[in-house]
């Protein structure tokens, strides 16, 4: 008998969801405050290539980034059946070592890679900044407080010893090396 998924829970499927409208609403209105206050930037190829070359460079990193502790998190932050994108166990390995979330800093430049790949002034310089100021105000205040729920007083340790972000070099190293 096939073993059944566990669906993500819905707070999960919240998150993504605002992520898209993010996204996609980011995407929107930058154009739209382009259209008004950039015209000749919308018509530059050159403005365009190297912002989507820029735009591409970042995203891989994004993407790599969220490999690398996507792969960290299902390696030591599971123990039996646990829906997709959870854990029941605190990981401190790894990326997870010196800071306390690593894919949220990695998914902090989603919004600017998808800014430079689209080419919009207004996204990048002024949407993309605010969105980046959004999740991390939602990640202090939201994860950190779900994460003392689920593992209370063992992330309140683990809390004391790492910072949330950190901008290290070694730090920043593992969150791109895949052989962790």
């Amino acid at each position: 008998m096939p073993q059944q998924k566990i669906a993500p829970p819905s707070s999960v499927k919240l998150r993504m969801a605002v992520w898209f409208i993010m996204l996609v609403g980011g995407a929107l209105l930058g154009i739209t405050l382009d259209l008004k206050w950039f015209p000749g930037w919308l018509l530059n190829p050159y403005w365009h290539l190297v912002s989507a070359l820029l735009g591409i460079a970042l995203l891989r990193v994004v993407f790599l980034v969220s490999k690398v502790t996507g792969r960290t998190l299902a390696r030591y932050g599971k123990n039996g059946e646990v829906p997709r994108f959870e854990t029941n166990q605190l990981v401190t390995n790894g990326p997870y070592a010196c800071m306390r979330h690593p894919m949220h800093f990695g998914l902090f430049f989603f919004p600017l890679a998808i800014a430079l790949i689209i080419g919009s002034p207004s996204f990048i310089l002024i949407i993309a900044p605010l969105e980046i100021l959004f999740m991390l105000v939602m990640v202090l205040r939201f994860e950190e407080k779900e994460a003392i729920e689920k593992f209370g007083a063992q992330y309140l340790s683990y809390r004391q010893r790492v910072p949330a972000f950190s901008l290290r070099v070694d730090c920043l190293r593992r969150l791109v090396e895949l052989d962790q």
